[in-house]
């Protein structure tokens, strides 16, 4: 058995993220891809009262259990099945749940802070990175904010002035420089997301053949 290639797609929130790994996602068989979501593995804060979850800086990258991420990414390599956290963005937490996932030729790894840890970039073939401007950022964030998690318009406007922005220049941006791919506007860069597709394609049948 050849060893699942791993694809990282990092970038800021969003940036276009979730369209591009929906395009790779539909440019293979689903028997031959399973997704890693770095959001995850934010840390159990069952401890904690939700007025102090709520204030978690959740886009540094102490938030997450990424040790964890790594030690399923391994497994999955190695050809095992791994059990990974179901994260509740409603309680700040994660849920009691989780999810079974099996090893596959195609490995999706996806998050703002996947190319900060060195470990977890060294797992990675390929490294690709979605930038898009920040004010386009801001406005798909507010929107999916609001229409997904519940939130009011006035706390995702402060949690973006506090946290978001800041980390983002700190930790997320400065990553940028470990992308093999650098794909500007996201899933509106079609000819970006073909080249891509076509070579994940390429890659698949190499290691089947």
């Amino acid at each position: 058995m050849h060893k699942p290639i791993v694809i990282g797609v990092a970038g800021g929130t969003g940036a276009g993220k979730t369209t591009v790994t929906d395009q790779i996602y539909k440019s293979v068989s689903p028997d031959k891809i399973v997704f890693l979501h770095h959001d995850s593995y934010y840390k159990d804060q069952s401890r904690k009262p939700l007025e102090e979850r709520i204030k978690t800086n959740y886009d540094h990258p102490d938030s997450l259990e990424t040790h964890l991420m790594i030690k399923h990414l391994k497994s999955l390599l190695a050809g095992k099945a791994v059990d990974i956290p179901i994260y509740d963005f409603a309680i700040h937490n994660r849920t009691k749940k989780k999810e079974h996932i099996t090893p596959k030729p195609l490995i999706l790894v996806e998050g703002i802070l996947i190319f900060v840890d060195k470990d977890l970039r060294e797992l990675m073939d390929i490294k690709i990175f979605v930038d898009t401007d920040e004010d386009v950022r801001f406005i798909r964030r507010l929107k999916r904010d609001i229409a997904e998690r519940g939130r009011t318009m006035e706390s995702v406007i402060e949690q973006y002035l506090s946290t978001v922005k800041p980390m983002h220049l700190q930790f997320v941006e400065p990553s940028k420089r470990y992308a093999d791919i650098v794909i500007p506007e996201g899933g509106y860069n079609k000819v970006a997301l073909k080249m891509i597709t076509s070579r994940v394609r390429d890659l698949l049948t190499e290691i089947s053949s």
